[in-house]
Formats: C-alpha cells, structure tokens, sequence
C-alpha cells in the first residue's frame, strides 16, 4: 500500500507539471467596432521562453517578452508606438484563451 502511494503521488506530480507544446501555428478572431479581424500567431517554446510572431492586417511583429509557466503564457507585441501585454490560458492541445486590453480571444491551433 505504501509503494502505491508513492507511486500514485509520483505520477500527479508529473502530471503537474507537464507542459503542453504549443509550437506552431495559431489562428484567433477579434471583433473590433470596424468589424473582424484574423489574427495569425506562431508561438516557439524554449524551456520558459516564449517567442513568435503575430501577423494581421496591419502587419507583422514579433512577440516580446514572452513567457510559459505551466498552461499560463505572456508577452507582449508594439505596433504603431503602442505596447499591448496580454497573458492566455492553454485551455488543452487545440486551444489557447488569450486576454488584454481589448478583451479576450480563443485561440486554435492550425493543423497542417
């Protein structure tokens, strides 16, 4: 019984602390007052370190700052003289709930 325990503890402990990968692409809807906008992320994970890119209509920037703890991610992006710092959620495998400023987004994951 003892070694079941410490088994069964063992096992939630690295459950824990799994990482989900979210390398690749990403893909996200935001509702402005003008309309809908795709947003395009591409998101590299390197131990804590997030990095990637967002592309939209207005263009390309890269994530700054970026981080991954567990299912928690932040960064930030600058476009137009304006930093934007937004913190998410990986929901699972498929799915990311990004939040800032302008509100929330669900991110999904693009299969190739």
């Amino acid at each position: 019984m003892k070694y079941f325990l410490i088994l069964l503890f063992l096992a939630g402990s690295l459950t824990t602390f799994a990482q989900t990968n979210i390398d690749g692409n990403w893909k996200g809807t935001r509702e402005t007052p003008n309309g809908s906008f795709e947003l395009n992320y591409t998101f590299k994970v390197d131990g804590k370190t997030l990095t990637g890119m967002l592309k939209a209509q207005f263009g390309e920037v890269q994530l700054e700052n970026g981080k991954i703890d567990g299912n928690k991610i932040s960064y930030s992006i600058t476009f137009n003289g304006m930093t934007v710092d937004s913190t998410g959620e990986i929901v699972n495998e498929n799915e990311i709930l990004i939040k800032n400023q302008f509100g929330e987004m669900k991110l999904t994951r693009v299969k190739s």
